[in-house]
């Protein structure tokens, strides 16, 4: 991965004091097709394999957090691809400045009236809404007016693609960590809404044959988000180590505290690694079985399901472990320290993998 960009801490700074990522970076973005990684090669994309993905996904996090999570969860929208309607694809997809920002938050009803959709909602968490060529919406669906149920006498929900320019955007991420992201939330009253903006996201409904479309979404946004917490997580951990290291030129530690420092690292790093590979080891085993098959047994889903959250939990540990030999640099509210810290205790809070299980 050859950058044209510095992805520093001066520019990370930078991209937080905007509150979005900056031009410079999201032309870098555009320039390297990252908003478009799951997009297929014809329609202008990377069409990656999950651990392909996941890799680049957890790099650019380990170099700024609110990049690689912006990059993540619009690459991540822009997965949809493999689930509309072919007039949809090419009048949305081919757009070389494609950047797909949604929530996963029911926050709408849609009502259907002939082939039109009128959708009317609030939304939140919409990372990458500032710089936006579309967004999605997960709405509860009506006919006519009458809320329509599943077999189970459940609201069918259905997700939409919104133009940017039909939406409101609402200033609503006012978080300590994970600024640049710009997950604001936005709104819509009234839309009308073509029925071909519209799609499910499961695996039978998919309208692509590429295997990356048929990988459930739990798992996908599972592993993409651990992917995210990792890199954070590895960033955070260095600089750790390096602000030890500083303080130990004037404060000139004994050996004994030396060896315990090294003990305590090299043990963090160990289950770190360990960690890691258990989880890409599950991702690639149900990616070969998914090629393979055709499908991905229930065994091997809980088992990425259960290694993703491992690996988060391990990140969440160890930099608990490691963080008080940063010293009182972790606290100073403009350090880079203190900014990754920031982000890794904002993004590690996501809903989806809080429990170890």
């Amino acid at each position: 991965m050859q950058e044209k960009v510095r992805f520093d801490d001066q520019e990370a700074r930078k991209a937080g004091n905007l509150g979005r990522l900056p031009e410079d970076w999201l032309q870098e973005v555009f320039r390297q097709k990252w908003f478009k990684l799951f997009v297929p090669k014809e329609l202008g994309g990377l069409q990656y394999d999950l651990p392909q993905a996941l890799k680049l996904e957890e790099k650019l996090a380990s170099m700024d957090g609110s990049l690689g999570w912006t990059v993540t969860l619009c690459a991540g929208a822009g997965w949809f691809v493999g689930f509309v309607e072919e007039q949809a694809r090419a009048d949305i997809f081919r757009d070389p400045k494609l950047c797909l920002a949604g929530s996963g938050f029911v926050g709408g009803k849609a009502n259907l009236v002939g082939y039109t959709y009128e959708l009317t909602g609030r939304w939140t968490y919409a990372s990458g809404a500032l710089h936006a060529s579309h967004l999605t919406a997960n709405c509860e669906i009506l006919e006519n007016g009458q809320p329509l149920l599943d077999e189970d006498q459940k609201p069918i929900v259905k997700a939409f693609i919104l133009d940017k320019q039909d939406v409101k955007i609402l200033d609503g991420w006012n978080y300590m960590g994970m600024i640049a992201t710009g997950s604001h939330a936005f709104e819509v009253k009234g839309l009308k809404v073509s029925s071909t903006r519209c799609f499910e996201i499961i695996p039978s409904a998919a309208k692509l044959p590429h295997p990356i479309y048929q990988y459930p979404f739990l798992q996908f946004a599972e592993t993409t988000l651990a992917a995210n917490i990792l890199g954070i997580a590895t960033h955070l951990q260095s600089l750790i180590i390096q602000s030890f290291w500083k303080r130990h030129e004037y404060r000139k530690y004994d050996d004994k505290h030396l060896s315990h420092f090294k003990e305590k690292y090299l043990a963090e790093i160990r289950k770190m690694e360990k960690a890691k590979t258990e989880f890409y080891r599950a991702v690639e085993k149900s990616w070969q079985e998914l090629q393979r098959e055709g499908s991905i047994s229930e065994k091997k889903l809980k088992n990425v399901s259960k290694k993703s959250r491992k690996l988060t939990q391990r990140c969440r540990l160890s930099n608990a472990k490691l963080y008080p030999f940063a010293g009182l640099e972790a606290a100073k509210t403009h350090s880079e320290l203190n900014r990754v810290w920031r982000d890794f205790n904002t993004v590690s809070q996501h809903a989806l993998l809080i429990f170890p299980f």
